[in-house]
């Protein structure tokens, strides 16, 4: 029975040339080692720039804040400045543990959203701006945040927003080594400066939204109204934005003596505070000429409406009259018609119909109805 099984398979091999085919007994599957998780890339840096300064002169461009630590500690006098946009949370807490910086300070740069203020923890100071940008375009003004954390060796700047441009500020600085040299006081004083600087496009261009909007209200154009609150929410928001850097640079004054900052750095800013004060005083202006301009706007559209209710009431009275004349003249006419249909019925027991002056006599109760009607409307004024 062997043979006769095998010769065929013989053969049939032989013709199909096919390869020979061993089968396996299934064995129990052992799963494969899971493949190792690959790490994520590390987020990208929002470091803008980077750099060590001594003596005012730039003299490294570390790779990351540890390095910056490490050249820092390598001189005496150095500066690291570092440039931040938009940074990730982790990216603040390891600075945060590199320059030993406040952890409440660091939970307002991570959430952002906050009021312009400064405040000392140590030796650390740490100053929330709100920078301001007016867009021509779209004629509205953008408002951006910026956080700066100043030590004795470091300077911190974290930007939320496309203005200020920082880099025009370092290239101001670097460009003056003797100013870069007087420490983190110095990043902080130019920075305030280009914050202010900011502000000024933003109150002429307030002014001229202000100047179209009085053409607009007289011009008696219906949406200045939706324009002239938007105008106020923006004008309140730059108040919001420019008021608290008085208070803020009266702080900084009021340490001048315990700090030791340099005399040159304390005319910077007093300079920056007398162009606070002016700006603070031209978005005041704006509040209370927009706030006149709305009440002058209310009443113009008052006196519009009066006025298109009386002429809605002086068309409704001229209406009036023209009733009361058709009413009185259809009234005048029904009286003969009456007249004449009782005559028109043809009844034959009428007593009149035999009497020769029976016709007389309807013809002048016609005219005497009508006659005495029309004097009644002409009395009452309604002819």
């Amino acid at each position: 029975m062997a043979e006769r099984r095998r010769a065929p398979l013989t053969a049939l091999s032989t013709l199909t040339r096919r390869p020979r085919v061993e089968v396996f007994t299934p064995v129990a599957h052992t799963p494969a080692p899971a493949p190792e998780s690959t790490p994520r890339p590390p987020a990208p840096s929002r470091m803008v720039d980077n750099a060590v300064y001594s003596d005012g002169y730039r003299v490294a461009t570390p790779e990351s804040a540890a390095e910056s630590l490490q050249e820092v500690t390598e001189g005496e006098g150095r500066l690291a400045w570092l440039g931040l946009y938009r940074p990730e949370p982790g990216e603040l807490g390891e600075l945060a543990e590199l320059f030993d910086l406040p952890e409440l300070a660091v939970e307002d740069a991570i959430k952002a959203h906050q009021r312009p203020k400064f405040e000392r923890y140590g030796s650390t100071l740490f100053v929330v701006l709100k920078a301001a940008r007016y867009l021509d375009a779209v004629e509205e003004v953008e408002f951006g945040e910026l956080h700066l954390f100043l030590g004795p060796h470091f300077a911190i700047t974290v930007r939320h927003s496309e203005s200020p441009d920082l880099s025009r500020v370092r290239r101001r600085l670097e460009s003056d080594p003797a100013l870069l040299a007087k420490g983190s006081e110095s990043v902080l004083y130019a920075t305030l400066d280009a914050v202010v600087d900011g502000y000024r496009p933003v109150v002429d261009g307030l002014a001229n939204d202000i100047d179209e909007i009085e053409t607009q209200v007289f011009g008696g154009d219906p949406g200045v109204s939706r324009r002239i609150y938007e105008l106020s929410q923006e004008v309140l928001e730059f108040q919001r934005a420019a008021q608290p850097l008085t208070g803020i640079i009266a702080g900084l004054t009021a340490g001048f003596d315990k700090y030791g900052v340099d005399e040159e750095l304390r005319s910077y800013l007093r300079d920056v505070a007398d162009h606070v004060i002016q700006v603070n005083e031209r978005v005041e202006g704006f509040r209370l000429q927009l706030r006149d301009i709305l009440t002058v706007n209310a009443t113009l559209v008052a006196q519009r409406q009066n006025e298109e209710i009386r002429e809605l009431t002086e068309t409704s009275i001229a209406q009036g009259e023209e009733v009361k004349k058709i009413s009185a003249w259809a009234a005048i006419l029904f009286a003969p018609s009456l007249v004449g249909g009782v005559y028109g019925m043809n009844f034959d027991q009428m007593p009149e119909l035999d009497e020769w002056w029976g016709y007389p006599f309807a013809l002048l109760l016609m005219v005497s109805v009508s006659l005495t009607l029309y004097l009644v409307f002409k009395r009452r004024d309604w002819i």
